[in-house]
């Protein structure tokens, strides 16, 4: 039986005072559901005179050099096959290629663009930073969901004593917690609270947690805005691995502010803080190659811009009220709640007329990457499953014509990937037909017979314009950083620059098939039906076993060694041609267990290879976050539990931040009544923390009475 007082969701009567709340009083701000379709509202954000020439000059020549390119090479890709009749199987070649072909000719074309963007920038200077302080105040939103804390304090604490310090009374922070285990909830309260309590008033931490995570990531936001958002013109929205430097936060409210018409203000993160293999290549390729697609997307966005879900300012009233994302009609994974929020969000906010920005100058925004093959990938299937979402939303009423590449364009970064493969497919397809098929000259009735031609001077030309596509943003990257002593030398020179650039190129063709297969599993996967669900992100460390490598790919090590053996079968000119391909994907397994691992990665950065600015030199805010992580302390060691039962005023501030609804108001939990009749019958902590699941266990942490009275508990049954 339960013990005396324990009333499920009635609290006990802890002394607990208001103060001990971790959250300011509530300002409710409304947020209408918005649906699919809408009537498309007037810009109310207007670009110069200037400004808009130049957006439409950039959209103008990314549309006709990638219909220039993409005609050109399906026109060579024709004649290349044949200067007759084609075969059905043929036609299927030459559409993939097409679309293939039209894909890596636009982000060509983008980051030619961005080349152009980035002389002009070198030229002419920088966006000038003001020293105004801005008049609005604004939220900096940090959602959480099973993170490591003490990583997230240590970026919040440095950030938040900048802030005080350079703008005080006009940020504060709000952790918002999604957590749903019980261990990962308790630990970050444990971290958390001891922050809140050593952080300056003049930019203040707050916490809340949410004890059932609805719509994810967009509920959480969600939430926020309903509930305190009417206190603060703006937002800015970051990740639980984001770090940003005051300056650039206060810069960001600034040009916010001075737009009354922009409702959203992306930056361009970089990614730092990497150490395995793989983490390493990302964070050169975002850094190297980021800087040019990023002034490429920026050139012919104008105020039609995207959203990438963090590290950007929001207007919050703009936000309430036409960018509470849509139910879809019918079940995951395309129906049900919105996955991936952001792109939607951006295009909503367009349609109501708010200007969404994309400036690329902003310094010091940074976030970190996946430190593995296999954690981008549980990422990827998260991300897959909401671009194809997306879908729905490509031809809704009202959208923007940008808003709809930006969608096309997250469809088209995870079906390329299946388009990629089918080529491959079919052109192994066409191979083994030329090489078993008996020719049959005579097919039409003719007095001369019909000769195959494949015109093979042609086919290379092809190929070489085909590379030259694909590597151009590679070598633009490297121009623009060789051309520029001061960011040369800040990636360690011309010679290590160089060394760089073609250590990402060779690695990133090994990796390239590898996530070629695994993106149209995911693909395949998604399209047949099946649902992500919602899975934490690894970061730090993301070492596995050979064992687990194995296992996690062998069937890409499998259809490796077949195509291998296929064609070597057909034509050895055709296997050293496809060995590029098969042999990553033959090596997939010890790729993957190299991709976590920091040792790689380390002797890369004791080389000067693949290194970036922030490696040469640490931003400040950097170097603060790093001394933080340094000095601090573990979490909380042992069970939840055990954790509340030992501090009686952790325990207490546990129980002020637990909703307190009156008992008639709170919905009926069965796994709290288990929890609590699994309390009243356990002899002991050890006992009851065996006993209890850990949907139960989150219910009885969400009962202020049950945990307030653990101590007593437990003292009577001491000895």
């Amino acid at each position: 039986m339960a013990k005396p007082g324990f009333i499920a969701g009635q609290p006990a009567d802890t002394g607990m005072g208001p103060a001990m709340r971790a959250l300011p009083p509530e300002h409710e701000l409304e947020m209408p559901r918005q649906g699919v379709h809408a009537t498309r509202v007037p810009s109310r954000s207007r670009l110069s005179a200037l400004r808009w020439l130049g957006t439409m000059l950039a959209r103008t020549l990314l549309i006709a050099g990638t219909a220039a390119l993409t005609a050109y090479g399906v026109h060579e890709m024709y004649a290349v096959m044949t200067t007759g009749d084609i075969t059905a199987l043929q036609w299927l070649f030459l559409v993939l290629f097409s679309v293939n072909f039209a894909w890596v000719s636009f982000a060509g074309c983008q980051a030619a663009l961005g080349f152009l963007l980035i002389l002009k920038r070198d030229l002419f200077g920088r966006h000038r930073i003001h020293d105004r302080m801005p008049g609005i105040k604004t939220a900096v939103l940090l959602p959480v969901y099973n993170e490591d804390p003490v990583r997230v304090a240590a970026a919040i604490g440095a950030m938040a004593d900048g802030l005080a310090k350079e703008a005080p009374g006009k940020f504060c922070f709000f952790i918002l917690s999604d957590s749903n285990k019980p261990d990962a909830w308790v630990a970050e309260e444990y971290v958390f609270h001891k922050l809140i309590a050593e952080t300056a008033q003049a930019c203040p931490v707050y916490y809340r947690h949410r004890p059932h995570n609805t719509e994810r990531k967009a509920g959480n936001i969600a939430d926020w805005v309903q509930r305190w958002g009417g206190a603060y013109e703006g937002m800015l929205v970051l990740d639980a691995d984001s770090i940003m430097s005051p300056g650039t936060m206060i810069e960001m409210a600034r040009r916010l502010e001075a737009d009354p018409g922009l409702g959203l203000l992306q930056s361009l993160p970089s990614i730092v803080l990497a150490d395995s293999l793989y983490a390493r290549l990302q964070q050169f390729a975002n850094r190297g190659y980021g800087l040019i697609f990023g002034n490429g997307l920026s050139a012919w966005h104008g105020n039609g811009s995207n959203f990438w879900g963090h590290n950007a300012i929001i207007r919050t009233a703009a936000f309430a009220s036409a960018a509470h994302l849509p139910v879809l009609k019918g079940k995951p994974p395309f129906g049900g709640h919105v996955i991936s929020h952001d792109f939607i969000e951006a295009a909503l906010l367009r349609r109501a007329g708010w200007g969404v920005r994309f400036d690329t100058d902003l310094q010091e925004t940074y976030e970190e990457a996946p430190p593995s093959v296999s954690d981008v990938l549980v990422r990827d299937r998260r991300w897959c499953q909401g671009n194809l979402q997306h879908s729905r939303f490509l031809f809704a009423r009202g959208l923007a014509f940008t808003s709809r590449l930006h969608i096309l364009s997250g469809i088209m970064a995870y079906m390329s990937a299946l388009f990629w493969f089918m080529l491959l497919v079919v052109g192994l397809m066409l191979a083994v037909q030329a090489n078993f098929t008996r020719p049959e000259y005579f097919a039409r009735p003719s007095l001369f017979p019909t000769w195959p031609v494949f015109d093979s001077e042609r086919a290379i030309k092809l190929f070489i314009l085909s590379m030259s596509i694909v590597l151009a943003p590679k070598a633009l990257s490297w121009a623009a950083a060789i051309i520029n002593p001061w960011r040369c030398f800040r990636y360690g020179g011309p010679i290590l620059v160089t060394l760089s650039v073609l250590t990402e190129i060779l690695l990133s063709a090994l990796y390239a098939p590898v996530m070629m297969l695994a993106q149209s599993h995911i693909v395949r996967e998604i399209l047949t039906g099946g649902d992500s669900g919602w899975k934490p992100q690894r970061r730090g460390d993301g070492s596995i076993s050979m064992a687990t490598a194995i296992r996690a790919h062998r069937w890409h090590f499998l259809v490796g060694v077949g195509a291998a053996v296929l064609t070597w079968l057909l034509h050895p000119d055709l296997f050293l041609w496809m060995l590029p391909v098969t042999g990553g994907l033959m090596l997939s397994p010890v790729l993957s267990w190299l991709s976590g691992r920091r040792g790689p990665g380390a002797a890369l950065r004791w080389l000067g290879v693949l290194r970036t600015p922030e490696e040469k030199r640490k931003p400040p805010i950097l170097a603060s976050v790093l001394e933080r992580l340094a000095n601090a302390k573990a979490p909380v060691p042992g069970s939840p539990l055990a954790a509340l039962a030992a501090d009686s005023d952790f325990r207490a501030w546990h129980c002020a931040q637990v909703s307190q609804l009156p008992p008639d108001k709170a919905d009926f939990d069965p796994h709290l009544v288990v929890a609590e009749a699994k309390l009243g019958r356990a002899a002991s902590a050890p006992e009851l923390e065996k006993w209890l699941t850990a949907s139960e266990t989150m219910a009885l942490l969400n009962n202020a009475s049950l945990v307030a009275a653990l101590p007593a508990w437990n003292a009577s049954h001491a000895g």
